[in-house]
């Protein structure tokens, strides 16, 4: 069992003066007034990060183990034999015949003691001639830290996807879920074909659990 992380948030508290020459009553009603803020406040920043992922109506979800994701409509979730050894979970999008679209799910594919180290990994494994646009960091319901990459290549107009040369965007969150494995959520989209919304609703849809 690797180590887990640790992450100790810090959050701010408010203090609330009271006045010794103030009568009883109106130090009662402060003192109750401050408990009432500080325990807002807690209960505001506290718990963040282990909200449920929003999903939008009438989209799918690809569950796992570790992490959930949903799809928009116009996505088919695959089959084990379907989607590969490597996913545990994909959907995809095709037109004409081609895909133009895949959502994967993948768990415990590195070993890792922080999300910095899962997303190197997952970088690694993203195609020669690929141009990365770095890590940033990522707020994914459930995740203590996540990270988040963008980048874009040249579809090679194998294995049925877009026509050789087709630009291709793709994004991959990465981070350490409960039990401390490695996932990775990577969308990649043929240019055009993904709205930045629907990216964006995608990636606020992740759960990590």
């Amino acid at each position: 069992m690797r180590p887990a992380g640790t992450v100790a948030p810090i959050f701010p508290t408010a203090t609330v003066r009271t006045d010794e020459t103030e009568s009883k009553p109106m130090k009662t009603r402060r003192a109750s007034l401050a408990a009432a803020l500080l325990t807002a406040s807690l209960a505001l920043t506290g718990c963040g990060s282990s909200d449920a992922g929003s999903v939008p109506d009438g989209w799918g979800t690809l569950k796992t183990k570790g992490v959930d994701v949903s799809y928009p409509k116009g996505y088919e979730e695959q089959s084990a034999s379907e989607r590969g050894e490597h996913n545990a979970a994909a959907a995809v999008r095709t037109e004409d015949g081609r895909r133009v679209s895949v959502i994967t799910v993948q768990l415990g594919f590195t070993e890792a003691n922080s999300a910095e180290q899962a997303a190197i990994a997952a970088e690694a494994g993203i195609q020669m001639g690929a141009a990365v646009k770095g890590q940033k960091d990522v707020e994914l319901a459930g995740a203590d830290g996540a990270k988040r990459i963008d980048f874009t290549f040249k579809a090679t107009g194998e294995d049925g996807g877009p026509p050789k040369g087709t630009p291709v965007e793709g994004v991959i969150l990465a981070g350490l879920d409960s039990t401390d494995s490695a996932f990775a959520v990577r969308v990649d989209a043929q240019q055009g074909s993904l709205s930045d919304g629907d990216l964006d609703r995608i990636i606020d849809s992740v759960e990590v659990h």
